[in-house]
């Protein structure tokens, strides 16, 4: 039985959306066998295939670990009720709710226009035997999945997109096995059958295109049982938070989910491009939910999983200011979810004594202990903020602080794709008061890529110590770091487009990357000034000879700010930030924007050049033990760094739960 629930936990979260931030114990073979009655609430995910008809240029999506698909990696969650007869059969009804992939860019062949299938909603109905804890089960009923075309202009860009709504049905068979405190996990096979509906873009002088969808899917889930069997009086036996499973070392599972929701109001825009915030005002949100598996493979060795559902877009698609107001912002942003294996890594701890520490359970953290002189070594794909450039204050725009350049070294041009993440390799070596870690990771492709290149890489280098001032803690953390990827010169390009005004400065750009390097340093600091106040600082720089590869349009940055618990007014749970940075460029980065060059967020068209500046203030408050609301003001001056623009104050409430 344990077997059997850890591969199908590692598949399930291969990708699953919804973090449910819980550590449970593995079944035993002495607990009581559970009802399976009652209502129940869970997630899942797998791979799908299958087609979309003829000529229909179906999307490849994201496969991630399998080749590309009409779906690709898909994830969802699910609400159901089973009902356990005299006889063991077991009946019920579930729906749910199942998203695909984002494109996979590298296997997309240029067409003049391309087809996919967003999202598959199912009703069905489940009958099974049940064999003690274990649940063998058919289902079928109607299913419902949403279609897109779009139409492409010769670069490939997206011209228009329409949508309709295809109706049939879906069938399929799984097991399901009680893991005991009422979760149960279940793998599924199904093949879905639906209606054909008929595109007709002939206004884009195109013939009409049918879209049949037909696919088939293999799923792993996991359900979480909301209430007991009804007792005799009728009533419902509802499940509270304190019965969740207790923590246990070879197995954990975390996650969390985040609303955040942004708007400013009208700004000073005399000019501006599709780069620049609007004058108007706007208002944009972002939704993510992420899953976290952690398992235990031997001494030392550990395997992450993380499967994340994101949807929305940040203030103008994610451009119009460098030090960008929302940390969840993708610059990939989508109107319907899209499921993503987020981080897949594996973990391995050789420990050399010095005495013994606890490791608190905790997302991609497993619970134990492990030698203070140890080395960690981690191969795989997650964020190079996972392991650098940390701070207890500011770091998590899902908790703190949500600007780009006060939870980041801005001008750290991490290497990253569009959701933030790379792939590589990551070397910590800890003493009991300093830490040394080192990194090598893949670059994408060109900036602003999904696509990660074969040619050039990033490294970084950082040495961490620890203190304690005042008999408070603290630490102070110094980085250098080096990419070389596919990028322009600011010089070359304003050199060429001098020489030859009709070739315009971005094509320049275009025609003249090739392999440069950027390199820098940042410094980081924090100190506890009593139990319930610290403080942090940032500075960071980079070369700014060259274009920015991933994260954001800083070459130089400062920021700091200080973190208040609310125990001084009742509220200890709760905290109050207030911090500031100010971002700058290189000459050479400043004349290129002068010139109307565009940048990886921003570009004018031209630049009254000043220091971008950014005030930041949050109050969050905790609801529950999983539930935090907060509301956040930015004051963001000279945005995009032009006096001729703006001010801008934006106003964000965010809505997080982990648990």
């Amino acid at each position: 039985m344990k077997k059997i629930f850890v591969i199908a936990g590692s598949l399930h979260v291969m990708c699953a959306p919804g973090t449910l931030a819980v550590a449970a114990d593995l079944p035993v073979a002495t607990h009581a066998v559970e009802s399976w009655t009652g209502g129940y609430l869970g997630i899942h995910a797998g791979y799908g295939g299958g087609g979309l008809g003829p000529n229909t240029n179906a999307l490849p999506n994201l496969g991630t670990f399998f080749s590309p698909s009409v779906t690709g990696l898909i994830g969802g969650y699910q609400i159901g009720y089973l009902r356990k007869l005299p006889s063991n059969l077991v009946v019920g009804a579930e729906a749910s709710m199942t998203y695909v992939s984002p494109v996979d860019q590298a296997k997309l062949v240029p067409a003049p226009f391309n087809t996919t299938v967003e999202y598959i909603a199912t009703l069905r109905g489940r009958f099974g035997y049940a064999f003690g804890d274990v649940l063998p089960y058919v289902t079928g009923g109607v299913a419902f999945a949403g279609s897109r075309l779009d139409v492409n202009g010769p670069d490939g860009d997206v011209l228009s997109s329409r949508r309709q709504i295809h109706t049939g049905w879906t069938a399929g068979a799984g097991v399901e096995f009680m893991l005991g405190d009422g979760w149960s996990a279940r793998g599924e096979y199904s093949v879905t059958d639906l209606a054909s509906r008929t595109y007709s873009p002939s206004d884009f002088a195109l013939r009409d295109v049918t879209v049949t969808p037909r696919i088939h899917a293999l799923r792993f889930g996991l359900n979480y049982r909301l209430w007991d069997e009804a007792p005799a009086d009728g009533g419902l036996s509802i499940r509270q938070p304190h019965s969740f499973p207790p923590q246990y070392a070879n197995w954990n599972l975390h996650g969390d989910t985040t609303l955040l929701v942004q708007g400013y109001g009208r700004i000073r825009a005399p000019y501006g491009t599709a780069y620049s915030l609007p004058g108007g005002g706007q208002a944009r949100e972002t939704w993510t939910s992420t899953a976290l598996l952690g398992v235990r493979l031997w001494d030392g060795g550990e395997l992450y999983i993380n499967g994340a559902l994101d949807q929305g877009f940040g203030l103008n698609g994610s451009t119009g200011v460098a030090g960008f107001p929302n940390g969840e912002a993708q610059k990939g942003g989508a109107d319907i979810p899209r499921f993503r294996a987020q981080r897949y890594f594996l973990r391995q701890t050789f420990g050399f004594g010095g005495g013994e520490e606890t490791v608190e359970d905790g997302p991609n953290q497993l619970g134990g202990k492990r030698d203070i002189d140890r080395l960690t070594v981690t191969v795989g794909r997650f964020a190079v903020t996972d392991f650098f450039d940390n701070n207890t204050y500011a770091k998590d725009p899902r908790n703190d602080f949500m600007n780009w350049s006060i939870w980041a070294s801005g001008a750290y041009d991490f290497p990253a794709d569009l959701p933030g993440l790379t792939r590589g390799a990551v070397a910590e070596f800890n003493r009991r008061d300093w830490t040394l870690r080192a990194g090598l990771f893949q670059v994408p492709t060109a900036p602003n890529s999904d696509v990660f290149s074969s040619q050039g890489g990033g490294a970084v280098l950082e040495w961490e110590q620890r203190y304690a001032m005042f008999g408070q803690p603290g630490k102070f953390r110094i980085g250098a770091f080096a990419n070389r990827g596919n990028t322009a010169n600011y010089r070359d390009v304003i050199g060429i487009a001098s020489e030859n005004p009709a070739i315009p400065i971005n094509d320049a750009v275009l025609a003249t990357r090739k392999l440069r390097p950027k390199y820098g340093a940042y410094a980081n600091m924090e100190q506890a000034i009593t139990e319930n106040v610290g403080i942090f600082a940032r500075a960071s720089w980079n070369d700014g000879q060259n274009e920015t590869l991933s994260f954001t349009d800083i070459d130089r940055s400062l920021s700091g700010g200080v973190s208040i618990k609310g125990s001084g007014w009742g509220r200890p749970e709760d905290t109050v930030g207030i911090a500031g940075a100010i971002n700058g460029l290189s000459s050479a980065h400043r004349d290129f924007l002068g010139a109307g060059g565009i940048g990886l967020l921003i570009g004018d068209g031209r630049i009254n050049y000043r220091h971008e500046k950014i005030f930041e203030a949050y109050y969050a408050y905790k609801v529950d033990k999983w539930t935090t609301v907060t509301l956040d003001y930015q004051f963001i001056a000279n945005p995009a760094y032009n006096a001729d623009r703006g001010p801008v104050s934006v106003a964000s409430i965010r809505a997080h739960a982990a648990f």
